[in-house]
């Protein structure tokens, strides 16, 4: 028996054609030396970071090859790196580095990246803030 890949090219009627690609990292947690009160400097806290990425390009990455597909341990490291490499006053702050690193990407549409802090307040499950390169819920 042999394996045969079945091509579905054409099939799919145009109505239901792929018009959006996102890719997602969902609460990355980075302990991260954030805050401006007193009792905040110096001690890190935990960071849950969502980034969304839009692409410019629905086609799969030819021949199911992963050197021509996202990296997501590239989006994850960067992540890491800029939340770890200094302290921050702000979520604001770090967001807009994290937002700025991977807009400036190959391919990147559109874009998402929101910073939660969950230990803040014990009747809250987290404060934070979040930024985007368009206006409502997608682009």
């Amino acid at each position: 028996m042999t394996d045969r890949v079945v091509k579905l090219t054409g099939m799919v009627p145009d109505h239901l054609k792929v018009r959006q690609t996102k890719l997602v990292i969902e609460s990355l947690e980075v302990p991260t030396d954030i805050g401006f009160h007193d009792f905040e400097v110096g001690s890190p806290q935990r960071l849950h970071v969502s980034v969304e990425l839009w692409l410019d390009d629905n086609a799969p990455p030819p021949d199911d090859n992963p050197d021509m597909a996202w990296n997501y341990d590239f989006l994850r490291d960067e992540v890491i790196r800029l939340a770890t490499e200094r302290r921050y006053n702000l979520q604001e702050t770090l967001v807009h580095a994290i937002f700025q690193r991977i807009a400036a990407c190959r391919g990147v549409e559109a874009i998402r990246v929101r910073s939660v802090k969950p230990d803040v307040y014990p009747d809250v499950s987290a404060v934070g803030v979040e930024i985007a390169s368009f206006k409502g819920i997608t682009p």
